[in-house]
């Protein structure tokens, strides 16, 4: 482990404190315990980026095909064979 110096204001070290006496543990566990879960929750998408990422695919979802379906079902079946033999390039 190392030791570390931080400034926090008098509130955030009370509820700290209050919530180590509550819990009895350690305040550098409780401290190390909210860290990890700001952390997975910080790759979870807010409310307006999830928005926004919705629009984007209802935007592309709505533009009309650029190629027919006969060529992109051929590009899939030149691609899920390609899968098959591992990626390997064909002997020149």
């Amino acid at each position: 482990m190392t030791k570390v110096t931080f400034t926090l204001d008098d509130g955030t070290v009370e509820t700290i404190r209050a919530i180590a006496a509550r819990k009895r543990k350690p305040r550098s566990l409780v401290v190390r315990e909210a860290v990890a879960a700001y952390a997975r929750q910080e790759d979870k998408l807010d409310d307006a980026e999830r928005a926004r990422r919705l629009r984007v695919l209802d935007d592309v979802m709505a533009r009309p095909d650029t190629r027919p379906p006969a060529a992109v079902e051929k590009e899939l079946r030149a691609i899920r064979r390609a899968r098959r033999v591992g990626w390997r390039r064909p002997a020149e």
